[in-house]
Parts: structure tokens; sequence; C-alpha cells
């Protein structure tokens, strides 16, 4: 299968080694949303039995890159899109398998203006993780940026 044929998810679980050590399973990529699952595995398991906070992260930061690629997949020749800063806020107790909500914060069509404009745009993109039973066990927000090439 070639790059153009591949889904967002099977092309971050390729070129990606953290999203495969993980076993990621990128559920929905679109523009609008991105879903990323962590299964509940042992090996990335915390002292308490739930998945390791790193784990959360990179579910979480992976979820953020899924939701940047779809809505800005098609500037790829002309800039690359690079996490700037992250922050997460680990709400309760997470247990079991886990799920990441990544939504755009900022209109994509605002972001390529931008960038049409010379400028290189940083917009945040709001994550959500989730337990099987819908509580919300995480909050985080990604920075990313277009950064020009050349």
């Amino acid at each position: 299968m070639s790059a153009d044929q591949m889904s967002i998810g099977e092309m971050l679980a390729a070129t990606v080694p953290m999203a495969r050590t993980l076993n990621l399973d990128f559920l929905e990529t679109t523009p609008e949303k991105a879903v990323v699952a962590l299964p509940d595995q042992s090996d990335h398991h915390n002292h308490v039995g739930g998945p390791h906070a790193g784990a959360m992260f990179t579910l979480g930061e992976s979820a953020s890159g899924a939701i940047v690629l779809a809505a800005f997949g098609d500037q790829l020749a002309r800039a690359v899109p690079l996490a700037v800063r992250a922050e997460i806020a680990y709400r309760k107790l997470a247990m079991g398998a886990v799920t990441a909500t990544a939504t755009l914060g900022r209109p994509a069509a605002e972001v390529v203006a931008q960038l049409d404009a010379g400028e290189r745009p940083e917009f945040p993109v709001a994550i959500e993780i989730r337990r099987a039973d819908g509580a919300v066990t995480g909050e985080m927000t990604v920075v990313w940026t277009l950064r020009p090439n050349g």
C-alpha cells in the first residue's frame, strides 16, 4: 500500500515507532476529530495497575498529531507540522483501556490563511482522555505549528 493509499492511522503506526510500541488504535481521523485508543496492556501499567502517565501522554499527543495530519495534510508540501508545547492534567484514576479524543482549537482555514500570509501559525489541539465508563481521566493541550519549508 502506498503512502497515498494509507489512512492517517496506518501512516502514523508505520512511521512513529512509539505508536506501534503502545499498540495505539486510530479509530477515527478527520479534520474535525481524531479518536485514538490505548488498549489495556500490563507492560504499560503504572504502580497502581492502570496505564502509565507516559503512555497516556503519548496517546494524547498521538491523537493531536492525527487531527493535525487530517486537517493540514494538504499543506505538507509547503510546511512541516511540529508540536511546540504540551500540557496534561491527570483528573481521575485511569484503569483499563483509555481513549483520547482530539479537536482543533482554531478553524483550519484560519491557520492556513496565516500560512498563506507568510506567517508561522500556532494553534492548540484539545484532547480528552476517557476510560471505558466515560469518565474523563485526563485533559491535554498540545500547541502545534506549521513551519514553512525552506
